[in-house]
């Protein structure tokens, strides 16, 4: 099936059910179908088809999603803009995916002449909420073609990380989105129209947690700000049953004055992925929220859900005093084959560290336009996430750090995710950062980048002492620098190389 068509399912069975919400009005699943068509037929009288690419550059918002309905269902690749990047890595990935139909939001109208200067492949632009739209959809037909099934179609192009380099076009087919559904479906059972709170972009997890929800009537309340006071009312408000968030957003959330002030029974899966979760952080929002915490291990080039970490196992792992198990990302998705390779291509047995890697329908189709890249990430057959892993005797994997993220002090090998989880623990601490820092006795020096919570306070001394307590002396921080906030990407992953660099000038380590 293509991406549209779990979006017509809901259509058929749920047409007077609202599919999008602003938070004040909803458009029902019937209006967006409409939508939709009209979209759809712009585009295709545009000259748009099979292999041309459109964008949607706007904050969160319902039009901007119905307009990505729309691109699907012409048979056009959607490539996703995030509304949070800079300008500049914006125009990057609009000219990296060949854009050549732009929707926008007014809040980027001034940025028009630079877009059209810097991306001259955009042929045709649209501001999807001026009055003018309307009248353009307007002249569109109610009816689009009803293309055939492709199952190795691009539906999108999704950005790569971006944290290390320039973001990389992955090419995500319908077969892919096929597969995430179905692991989604199986894990999480959707047994009621669900209401799905998007807080996080939509141009990335939290908009690909929105499809499996709409061949079941699901709603998507849109959010103006990732606000941790209007996101707690907006779960009681509007009975939110699905919402996913990065880590960093949750620790806001437990640390707002309000937190326990809510009603939270409507949730059924609080989603947390894309970078580490301290377990202390964890088990009190298991406490706040109630056992519905989720988490999902995937990446851009394969779609989430490599691996799951249902609620169940989350209590589980809290009433059989296997707190440990709280630092895994949970056990193998059952459509996917995960395994932990060395650096020759050795599949390495459970419970030794390896780079982890993945092969079956979730992973991308290749790199657009970018064939080497394509051949890197494939070698020996399977897809290389770059992730630092290991799976133990039960199944559940545990991501060591990124490798390229490793510190090695002294010959010894230092995976900062393992110093952050202590860290986390001190009650001071916000969230943190380890990096490795010049050092001409060692080669490189753990150093701490810490945020400490409103009117808390601590001591480097004291952070320092908890980690040599806890982890040794080769692993504790060597020094630890306060910082107001942690630089984060718009997807609010921690930026470590824009902490290490400051620290690299000059140096022969590559950032």
């Amino acid at each position: 099936m293509r991406l549209i068509d779990y979006f017509d399912r809901g259509a058929d069975l749920f047409p007077d059910r609202h599919c999008l919400h602003d938070g004040t009005r909803g458009w029902t699943y019937a209006e967006v179908r409409g939508q939709t068509h009209r979209v759809a037929n712009g585009l295709r009288a545009a000259g748009l088809g099979s292999g041309s690419k459109a964008a949607v550059y706007s904050p969160n918002h319902a039009a901007a999603y119905a307009c990505l309905l729309g691109i699907v269902r012409a048979g056009v690749t959607w490539a996703p803009v995030n509304a949070r990047n800079a300008l500049e890595e914006n125009l990057y990935i609009l000219n990296n995916t060949d854009v050549e139909f732009l929707f926008y939001h007014s809040s980027f109208e001034s940025s028009l002449p630079r877009i059209r200067e810097a991306c001259p492949k955009i042929r045709e632009v649209a501001c999807i909420d001026v009055p003018s739209f309307e009248a353009w959809l307007a002249g569109q037909g109610e009816a689009a073609p009803d293309l055939p099934d492709d199952p190795d179609g691009v539906v999108f192009l999704a950005s790569s990380g971006g944290t290390t380099g320039r973001p990389k076009g992955v090419q995500i087919t319908n077969r892919n989105i096929e597969t995430m559904n179905s692991i989604f479906w199986a894990s999480m059972p959707v047994d009621r129209p669900p209401v799905h709170l998007m807080v996080a972009p939509m141009t990335h997890a939290a908009g690909v947690c929105s499809f499996p929800l709409l061949p079941f009537g699901g709603t998507n309340i849109f959010m103006g700000t990732a606000d941790p006071g209007g996101i707690l009312a907006a779960i009681e408000k509007h009975g939110v049953t699905h919402i996913y968030m990065p880590p960093t957003l949750i620790y806001m959330l437990l640390a707002h004055p309000d937190v326990r002030k809510h009603d939270y029974s409507s949730l059924t899966n609080l989603v947390y992925a894309s970078a580490p979760m301290s377990v202390d952080k964890l088990v009190e929002a298991i406490e706040v929220f109630g056992p519905v915490l989720t988490q999902t291990y995937g990446q851009a080039e394969a779609c989430m859900i490599c691996t799951f970490f249902s609620p169940k196992d989350h209590v589980e792992a809290l009433q059989t005093n296997k707190r440990h198990r709280l630092a895994s990302c949970g056990r193998i998705s059952p459509l996917v084959r995960l395994e932990v390779m060395d650096d020759r291509g050795k599949l390495l047995p459970r419970g030794e560290r390896g780079e982890i890697v993945v092969r079956g329908g979730l992973v991308m189709a290749g790199y657009y336009n970018n064939p080497k890249a394509t051949e890197e990430a494939s070698a020996f057959g399977w897809h290389h996430t770059g992730d630092i892993g290991v799976i133990d005797t039960d199944g559940f994997v545990y991501i060591v750090d990124r490798k390229k993220d490793m510190i090695i002090s002294g010959g010894f090998n230092v995976f900062p995710s393992e110093v952050e989880q202590v860290l986390w623990s001190h009650p001071a601490v916000q969230d943190c950062a380890v990096i490795g820092v010049p050092d001409d006795k060692w080669g490189e020096a753990v150093k701490a980048v810490v945020e400490i919570k409103p009117g808390a306070t601590a001591t480097a001394e004291e952070l320092i002492h908890l980690a040599r307590e806890k982890l040794g002396g080769v692993k504790a921080p060597k020094s630890v620098d306060f910082i107001a906030a942690l630089p984060r990407s718009p997807v609010g992953k921690v930026l470590k190389k824009n902490l290490r660099e400051a620290y690299w000038v000059g140096r022969d380590r590559k950032i």
